[in-house]
């Protein structure tokens, strides 16, 4: 199969961008969609022609550095993969496949495909740490935890961090990265002494960052590729006008300020 790949160029953060057009070479429809992008780029060296910048690493959907907005679409058409796990059989010979990165004011491009995501880790450093020893492994029973609450913390632990809840949601909302951050510790009870302190500072930052406000539209669940569900959301919220009726708690020594 062939297809055309229409993808943004964009030199640096600086200069403007323009949507390119190129004919790929033969592909096999098992390829992934970074598979592909490899082929063409090594059509495009052959060519003497700068090949088109893209962020990956694992290409097992766990880092979240494949992010790409596929046909309007942050990972591709599919729902529950990243961008390394979407298959050229998705699309049709001959087929037209537009490419670009996310679009975010707190998401500035670096070059062609990739972003500069910094903000995310601004909000998890305000996170800071837990106050709980650490060192070897407990007895599991010692920390009782309820089987409904570790399976929420897990869940909410899955998120990678790809961006596509920002890139898809018209207000470039990163609530639903906060709130999976926010609530994998506090389902846990290592996680209760610095509950309302993380929530408000990881919510504060995250406004700081210039992300939008949530208006509940769900475009950020349907296009998570961890299905990160949106009521973690609501709980971060509940979270966090208790942390704000709490007033400010006393900032212990290992929290990172």
């Amino acid at each position: 199969m062939k297809i055309k790949l229409k993808v943004w160029r964009q030199k640096n953060a600086e200069s403007p961008g323009r949507f390119e057009i190129y004919d790929t070479p033969e592909l096999n429809p098992n390829m992934s969609f970074l598979e592909m992008l490899d082929v063409v780029n090594e059509e495009l060296a052959l060519k003497g022609i700068e090949p088109i910048a893209f962020a990956h690493d694992c290409r097992e959907g766990i880092c979240g550095t494949c992010s790409c907005v596929i046909n309007g679409k942050p990972h591709g058409p599919h729902r529950g993969v990243a961008t390394c796990q979407t298959y050229m059989r998705s699309f049709k010979d001959g087929d037209l496949v537009l490419v670009e990165p996310f679009r975010a004011r707190p998401f500035p491009v670096i070059k062609d495909l990739i972003v500069n995501r910094a903000a995310f880790d601004k909000i998890m450093q305000a996170g800071g740490y837990i106050t709980a020893r650490v060192g070897s492994a407990p007895e599991a029973n010692n920390l009782p935890v309820p089987k409904e609450n570790a399976e929420l913390a897990m869940d909410a632990a899955q998120c990678i961090g790809c961006g596509a809840c920002v890139a898809a949601c018209k207000n470039a909302s990163a609530m639903l990265f906060t709130a999976a951050k926010v609530s994998h510790l506090g389902y846990l009870p290592q996680g209760q002494p610095e509950r309302y302190l993380r929530v408000k500072a990881m919510v504060e930052a995250m406004d700081a960052a210039g992300f939008g406000a949530c208006t509940v539209t769900g475009s950020c669940e349907a296009v998570c590729p961890k299905n990160i569900n949106l009521t973690f959301i609501a709980r971060m919220n509940r979270d966090y006008a208790l942390a704000l009726l709490k007033g400010e708690p006393k900032k212990t020594s290992t929290v990172a300020a």
